[in-house]
């Protein structure tokens, strides 16, 4: 008898549904939980503000060739084993981490776990759409994502608080704790594959698919819209802790961290923006999710706490939008090699990431807030009319030679 893909109405569908919600809350949280302690390592190490975001940045380095060398790999060993070693990756250096004496140490264990939280992504989508019901996928898809969103944020808020209540060392044992008994639950859970059939290909017609893509100016344009995206909303959360904690504001760390719930609102922008998109053209929705992102900066240059609140929670809002948004167009720029090309659409978006956690502190060292906040704002805005004037300008040429 045929065996037949899981539906929503099997246990193993919620079974599978449920693991990998929990295994991309932890790894979120896992990879976001420094942001709020940038100030904290400064003290601690005795680095520069802008040292400090390399704390996160390292880790999307590792995670970039994570994608990469683990997105080729599980296509050749399967996905389970991958999403089990991503969560045990992901745990043990939170125990690790408090021990180490010097920043440079943290730096490198920070790297590694970077590397081995690539494993989750590199395989979670391609083990859902093999192994659950085309007419079920969707919800398993859209839960898996949204426990991205709320891991990034649950990792912040608890960081910060923790680190205020008792010390960041605690925090990360907390992590790994946590990050372990998800693990448990994981290998419990998750059902081994019955549909994967490993990739006999050799590794150069993946690097062709790459290549194939690069050469595509659409795609390309996508590519650096998910790069300017993230650069300017993590600039904006980088350096987020040092401007409140400062006067006038003078917030504690665990205040600080409670801005984060503003990620909230990714959970409801982003089917929001799909729900929308499905009445209205993709390209218009997208658009004025940028502008929406951007005029929730603007309003961060308030003088009062509760417009700094307020201008979070608009561009969490249109940075979900506008992003969920660029992640679904990719497909429908593409015929073929799909997979890589969502790939090297998380590599450019993590960029984007890396950027902005360790790129900025000349700016924020000069120019404070208010320079960093109209930087952040006009890139995005100017990117984008840029794109809507070249491909204005390229219809006519397309139309003329036909």
């Amino acid at each position: 008898m045929q065996q037949q893909a899981y539906t929503i109405r099997d246990l193993y569908f919620w079974r599978i549904t449920l693991s990998l919600a929990l295994a991309s809350f932890f790894v979120f949280a896992g990879m976001y939980a420094v942001q709020p302690l940038f100030p904290v390592f400064v003290k601690e190490f005795g680095v520069p503000v802008s040292a400090s975001g390399l704390a996160l940045s390292v880790t999307i380095i590792g995670l970039i060739i994570g994608l990469i060398v683990l997105g080729f790999w599980s296509d050749r060993s399967g996905r389970t084993v991958f999403i089990k070693l991503s969560l045990a990756g992901a745990a043990i250096p939170f125990l690790l981490i408090p021990l180490s004496e010097s920043f440079f140490l943290l730096l490198v264990l920070r790297l590694v776990q970077g590397f081995a939280l690539a494993g989750l992504p590199a395989a979670a989508i391609a083990y859902l759409s093999e192994e659950i019901d085309k007419r079920s996928v969707h919800i398993a898809t859209a839960l898996y994502i949204s426990s991205n969103a709320l891991g990034g944020m649950a990792g912040r808020v608890m960081t910060g608080y923790m680190t205020d209540h008792f010390s960041w060392e605690m925090a990360f044992y907390v992590l790994a704790v946590i990050g372990l008994v998800i693990l448990s639950a994981v290998i419990f859970m998750l059902p081994k594959s019955r549909f994967f059939a490993p990739s006999q290909l050799p590794f150069t017609n993946d690097l062709k698919a790459f290549i194939f893509h690069l050469k595509n100016p659409a795609l390309l344009l996508i590519f650096g819209l998910g790069i300017v995206l993230q650069f300017s909303f993590t600039g904006v959360w980088t350096y987020l802790p040092f401007h409140l904690e400062a006067p006038p504001f003078s917030l504690s760390l665990e205040a600080v961290s409670y801005m984060f719930f503003a990620y909230g609102l990714g959970v409801i922008g982003s089917p929001l923006a799909g729900w929308i998109a499905g009445h209205f053209h993709l390209r218009t929705i997208r658009l004025l999710g940028v502008f929406v992102m951007v005029l929730g900066f603007v309003i961060t240059l308030g003088p009062a706490l509760w417009m700094i609140v307020v201008g979070l929670c608009v561009a969490c809002l249109g940075f979900f939008t506008a992003h969920s948004l660029t992640a679904s167009s990719v497909a429908e720029e593409v015929a073929h090699h799909k997979g890589s090309a969502s790939s090297l659409y998380l590599v450019s978006y993590y960029i984007g990431v890396a950027l902005g956690s360790s790129a900025l502190g000349p700016l924020w060292n000069n120019w404070g807030w208010k320079g960093l906040i109209i930087l952040l704002a006009c890139v995005p805005a100017v990117y984008v009319v840029i794109v809507r004037l070249s491909r204005n300008r390229h219809k006519p040429e397309a139309a003329s030679n036909n």
